[in-house]
């Protein structure tokens, strides 16, 4: 048997606090932030901080999603590779883009330690693995293409008895290993940076569910379940719930299913034998697999949710004991999933739905750092500085021809089909 799915994790760690309040009038505000996850929890802040009056409001508790459910690897970059940036947008707008990726991991380093938030914050770097010989010599060109081209010279290729000293399984040759990149509770830094943006001025309001906005004057109304608020700027932040909320929005991207396990505790010791150097991980599979030990021994292991709900919990388990095959003993104690919204070419989405609407999305899983940057530079945007937000929003994107559900369904599931018949193919031609 496992456990139900739901509540993760990192939920369960939190003392139960009492709900903030729901919107319930009719009022007028300067900016108003539709979602409480990373994107806009940040953008809050950084508005409040420049003395901008910005409403939130969240239609469960902050965090409840995708920002508080995630795997919690913090990184550099995005989630597609920065060649594809510099052929879309060119090298020197590429460069600017990757610094600023960098930007953003440092800007959740400093938050943690400014408001000082108790998150676990693990500082000991990133490992990117190769499962075959195609792989490695993929990730040896991706160090070479890094510093040659962006002047990052942090990777680290590792050969098998070197990455030896940072994992214990049999399922990787190398790895590409990145000392900067972090990892941590999720939920405890939004609900951190939550009550940094309060302290700052900025007002949270949760169970209070936008139903739509539309144009009054100068500005715009945005309509709740109990009341309305009058704004002259908006930011949509919402995740995969722009499929209702937004149809346009939802046209850019696929909802994905993720899904992640924790085993009970492994106790210190078996914790350190199995991943000595507690360096986060993922894999280089195209449906890949991420994994890291907690503070308290225990590991998260997780991926793109496959098969029924009901089968995902013993098919992440599964995924695990094909990396940690030792792990055949230890039982699953939380598992709990959820959707990312990912665009087709894997780049985050931003810009402007009409004038004074903003909106951050398809962070593709990839977003624990980069949200906190949206959320800054949607700040910097509103304010009048709109320079670094046009930036991300150059970056070409796709339309669906639908968001019907029905057809996100399928092609998710035909893309997954699809991806791991080429992983399997891939790791095939390379073990002859």
């Amino acid at each position: 048997m496992h456990p139900p799915i739901n509540p993760s994790w990192y939920a369960t760690r939190q003392i139960a606090q009492a709900a903030r309040p729901s919107w319930q009038q009719d009022a007028q505000r300067n900016v108003v932030i539709v979602g409480g996850g990373l994107t806009g929890v940040s953008a809050a802040l950084y508005l409040a901080e420049r003395g901008v009056s910005a409403t939130l409001l969240e239609a469960e508790r902050i965090g409840a999603q995708a920002s508080g459910r995630n795997g919690g690897q913090a990184l550099q970059g995005l989630a597609a590779s920065m060649d594809g940036v510099e052929r879309a947008l060119g090298l020197d707008k590429a460069r600017a883009i990757w610094g600023m990726s960098c930007e953003a991991l440092s800007l959740l380093k400093h938050n943690v330690q400014r408001f000082d938030i108790a998150c676990d914050l693990t500082e000991n770097g990133y490992l990117y693995t190769a499962c075959h010989a195609g792989q490695q010599a993929m990730l040896a060109s991706w160090q070479r293409y890094m510093a040659t081209q962006f002047g990052y010279h942090a990777f680290q290729l590792l050969d098998r008895p070197a990455l030896a000293a940072h994992l214990d399984s049999p399922a990787y040759m190398a790895a590409l290993y990145d000392p900067n990149e972090v990892h941590l509770d999720p939920l405890a830094y939004t609900l951190g940076l939550a009550q940094a943006a309060e302290a700052a001025g900025a007002q949270l309001f949760e169970q209070s569910p936008v139903l739509g906005w539309q144009r009054e004057g100068a500005g715009w109304r945005v309509r709740t379940a109990q009341g309305s608020v009058r704004c002259q700027q908006l930011l949509i932040a919402v995740n995969t719930a722009a499929a209702t909320l937004s149809p346009e929005l939802a046209r850019y991207f696929l909802p994905v299913d993720s899904f992640i396990v924790a085993t009970e505790p492994l106790g210190s010791e078996r914790a350190a034998a199995l991943m000595p150097s507690r360096a986060a991980v993922a894999d280089s599979n195209r449906v890949l697999n991420y994994f890291r030990l907690s503070s308290d021994h225990r590991l998260l292991f997780g991926g793109r949710g496959t098969g029924l709900p009901v089968d995902r919990a013993e098919n992440t388990r599964q995924r695990m004991l094909s990396v940690f095959p030792q792990l055949a003993d230890v039982a699953i104690a939380h598992a709990w999933g959820g959707q990312v919204d990912v665009p087709l070419n894997k780049l985050p989405h931003f810009g402007r739905l009409d004038e004074g609407i903003y909106f951050a999305q398809g962070f593709c899983g990839h977003g624990l750092a980069l949200t906190g940057l949206a959320g800054k530079l949607v700040a910097e945007a509103m304010s009048g500085h709109p320079e670094r937000f046009n930036l991300f929003a150059a970056l070409p994107h796709a339309r669906l021809p639908t968001h019907w559900p029905g057809f996100s369904r399928a092609a998710v599931s035909l893309g997954m089909a699809g991806y791991q018949l080429l992983d399997w193919l891939e790791a095939r031609y390379h073990a002859e």
